[in-house]
This record gives C-alpha cells, sequence and structure tokens, in this order.
C-alpha cells in the first residue's frame, strides 16, 4: 500500500460514525442503493442495513457486497433490523408523509441514529412505521410529493453531518483499533485480502506506514492453494 493510500485510509476511519446508518428496505434498483452507499460514505456513515424480500435478494451481492469502505449488515425481515438497531441504543427515523411527520431538520443527528428508507414506489411499510419512533419529512411546494429515494437520503444524512460537525462528533476517532485494521487491509491490499478470503485466514497487522506486519508462516500460508492450506488446518 502506497503511503498516500495509507494516510487516506487513516484520515476516512478518523471521522466515521458507527451511531449514525441508514435501513433500505426493499429498495431494489441498483443504482439507488449504490447511490446511497456512496452518500453514506461521504457523511462518514460505517455500517448500512438492508431488508430485502425473495424476489429482491440479488440485490445484496450486485449493489452492496462489493462497497469496500462501508459495511453491509442484511436482515431477514424489518422488525429484526429495527430490533437490532435499538438494541445498539439508536433512535429510528423513517422518511414517512403523516399528520405526525416532523420536519427531518428538526430532529437530533447526535444522537445514536438509524434512517429507515423505504422502496422506491411505495415507501416504507406499515411495520416498518409502525416500528419507527419518529417519521420524518422533507418539505415541498411543488406539483411532486417525493423525491428519488437516494436524493431523499443524501439531504437526511447531510443534515446529520451538519448537525454532527457542530456538535465535535467528527473530530475524534470512534472506531476500535481492531476494526481499523480490519479497514486497512481490506481496503488497502484488496488482492491478499481475495485470498484470506478464500482461505479464511485471519488478517495481518498494518503499521502506521501502511506495511504488513505478519510472520514467516503467514507468508508461507499465503503462498499455499487453497487446498494445500485447508491441510495445514486439519493436521
Amino acid at each position: 500500500m502506497s503511503a498516500e493510500r495509507n494516510a487516506r485510509i487513516r484520515e476516512l476511519l478518523k471521522t466515521r460514525q458507527p451511531d449514525l446508518t441508514v435501513c433500505l428496505e426493499e429498495v431494489h434498483k441498483p443504482h439507488n442503493v449504490a447511490a446511497v452507499v456512496r452518500s453514506c460514505d461521504a457523511v462518514g456513515i460505517h455500517e448500512i442495513h438492508g431488508v430485502w424480500s425473495a424476489k429482491n435478494a440479488t440485490r445484496k451481492g450486485t449493489s452492496m457486497g462489493s462497497q469496500v469502505w462501508v459495511k453491509q449488515r442484511p436482515h431477514a425481515s424489518i422488525g429484526d433490523a429495527v430490533n437490532y438497531l435499538k438494541g445498539t441504543g439508536m433512535q429510528i427515523l423513517v422518511t414517512n408523509l403523516s399528520d405526525s411527520a416532523v420536519d427531518f431538520r428538526d430532529v437530533d443527528y447526535t444522537k445514536p441514529t438509524a434512517i429507515i428508507l423505504g422502496q422506491e414506489k411505495s415507501g416504507a411499510t406499515e411495520e416498518a412505521i409502525a416500528l419507527a419512533d419518529t417519521d420524518i419529512v422533507i418539505p415541498m411546494v411543488g406539483m411532486v410529493q417525493s423525491l428519488n429515494v437516494s436524493v431523499a437520503g443524501a439531504l437526511v444524512l447531510y443534515e446529520a453531518q451538519r448537525q454532527r460537525t457542530i456538535a465535535g462528533l467528527y473530530d475524534t476517532p470512534r472506531l476500535s483499533e481492531t476494526e481499523c485494521q480490519r479497514v486497512l487491509f481490506e481496503g488497502g491490499f484488496p488482492r491478499l485480502h481475495k485470498v484470506c478470503a478464500r482461505k479464511k485466514m485471519g488478517y495481518p497487522r498494518v503499521d502506521d506506514e501502511g506495511r504488513i506486519v505478519a510472520d514467516e508462516q503467514w507468508w508461507q500460508q499465503m503462498q499455499m492453494s487453497v487446498k494445500e492450506f485447508a491441510k495445514t488446518t486439519h493436521l
């Protein structure tokens, strides 16, 4: 890994926000999923969540699996997703035009926050709305009453970033060293990462200069074929 890439990844890791996320509920168009992931990366989100039905299950791999810088956590249902997010102490917001909805700018995003973005055509499901703590709306004065899901997501996320910047939440690194090491290796050494994934090998440490710190045994295992490595692990 070059010194420039090492420095860039380390700067990225300093600003990641582990307690800010989005949950995509049946967002099935690949370009929308990719756009949301890009917005998440841009504002420092570290992990996003997704719920898909069986017919849209392929979206998990084609649209999200290739994203290196934003982790993806799939859930079998919106109920499972919300239970997980609430279990981490997050307030749950859902984009939904209702009588009780509040202006998205009036929410306190310095709190641990998850934002549910619903399916492109029909929006969030009734279950998602019932499970959420607050409905949020983006005020509009034109004839159109809704925005593209990726546009809506970006607007909300940049309001969250604005508030968190003022509060100083981007000033102090918030990820564990273990998680930083994972990102440094996977993002800095993609070819070696693929080999580790195939062989189910552990990652080595990456030092401050972006160099791999590993013993001779690890490097020897890297040179083995998958079959040869499998034999050594079963001895």
